[in-house]
């Protein structure tokens, strides 16, 4: 009943744009990253902005979400429980296992160590991740998060990150009930794409250009739900 108790409160010409807050899913945060790479095709942002893209705003848009999501108790909407990746979230996930990719010390291994977390929470958006998970949640983390859980048991992060980009495909991308929400038009258009320019071969990237440089991979991957509902 949120809309009809703030409704009256609020001056005629602002009523409109009260919006209920009911529950956020991965859709959400798809459509904003929709959202950035239509920036992008406006050339508001260029291949050499895309290590603050991820890094910067995706991570502020986190803080957001994040906030919201523990201040009004926001469900997770098509969740799927235990067995899914994150109650809210993905791309955190894949560019985050993409920023450890052959990180000296911190292996998949790690995040299931509170104080690792911790510790580096702040550097890596993956165990940042695991830090908001910790907190929201109670119990064994085996038993409330039971995928992560799993990542956890694999030997590498790069292992992890290209598992996490079929994952990301079939369970985001490749779902009807997320892709039919976007809004079709002359920037993200419904029509077959041939993909982005590729960025420079046989370049060296650091961890941070490695996670950042996935935003275009993602919107590879953002077309082929086009093609394929196309």
């Amino acid at each position: 009943k949120a809309y009809d108790l703030i409704t009256p409160l609020l001056p005629n010409d602002t009523k409109e744009s009260v919006i209920e807050l009911r529950a956020y899913w991965e859709g959400h945060e798809l459509s904003f990253v929709a959202f950035l790479f239509c920036l992008c095709k406006l050339e508001v942002f260029q291949e050499t902005d895309c290590c603050s893209l991820v890094l910067q705003v995706f991570n502020r848009y986190l803080e957001v979400v994040r906030n919201l999501q523990s201040r009004y108790r926001m469900e997770p909407a098509g969740s799927h429980g235990v067995w899914g990746l994150d109650d809210f979230q993905f791309l955190s996930y894949l560019w985050g296992s993409s920023q450890l990719i052959d990180h000296p010390t911190i292996l998949p291994k790690s995040f299931v160590d509170v104080k690792i977390c911790q510790e580096n929470g702040h550097e890596y958006m993956f165990l940042d991740c695991i830090n908001f998970i910790n907190k929201m949640k109670t119990g064994p983390f085996a038993e409330h998060s039971n995928q992560l859980w799993g990542i956890s048991g694999v030997p590498y992060w790069a292992k992890v990150n290209s598992g996490l980009i079929k994952m990301f495909k079939a369970e985001v991308l490749g779902k009807f009930p997320v892709v039919q929400h976007f809004v079709f038009g002359s920037l993200l258009s419904i029509a077959k794409h041939e993909g982005p320019r590729r960025l420079k071969q046989g370049a060296y990237y650091s961890h941070a250009q490695y996670a950042a440089s996935t935003i275009f991979r993602i919107t590879r991957l953002l077309f082929y739900v086009v093609n394929e509902i196309g």
